[in-house]
């Protein structure tokens, strides 16, 4: 068993990220911290640290216990890393994702001003159930 290793491989070893490159980009784009600090992709972890995962809106927490020499099974994930993740953010993963598209044949060009405006008034009809209409134009 490693003492330390890297933390863009123990990521990856730890099945938190798919392959090791996401792990690595995920480093370099300050999406890893360890004790609160951006973590390089070379950063050596140790057992016993916190390391913080932004991916997307969820912010996950993971205590590394021990860095795993190679990549794991999925069964044995928990033996070297104690998941610290908070209820609310994983709530966050079954939140209602509203989406509203329009359709446009394939090949019809760009919307015409008509095209436009039709959209625009599609776009006002709809209630997204937001409490800003009960706020007066004054308190703005």
């Amino acid at each position: 068993m490693a003492e330390s290793d890297r933390i863009d491989k123990v990521l990856w070893a730890l099945r938190i990220f798919k392959t090791r490159t996401e792990a690595t980009e995920a480093c370099k784009g300050g999406k890893v911290k360890i004790g609160g600090v951006n973590a390089k992709p070379s950063r050596m972890v140790k057992s016993g640290e916190t390391v913080e995962i932004r991916k997307g809106t969820v912010l996950y927490t993971y205590r590394i216990i021990q860095a795993p020499e190679h990549r794991l099974g999925a069964k044995l994930v928990p033996d070297y890393a104690e998941n610290l993740t908070p209820q609310s953010e994983l709530d966050k993963l079954r939140t209602p994702v509203e989406t509203f598209f329009l359709k446009r044949d394939r090949g019809s060009g760009r919307p015409t001003k008509k095209d436009r405006r039709a959209m625009e008034d599609a776009w006002e009809q709809i209630d997204f159930g937001s409490d800003d209409d009960d706020i007066a134009e004054d308190d703005l």
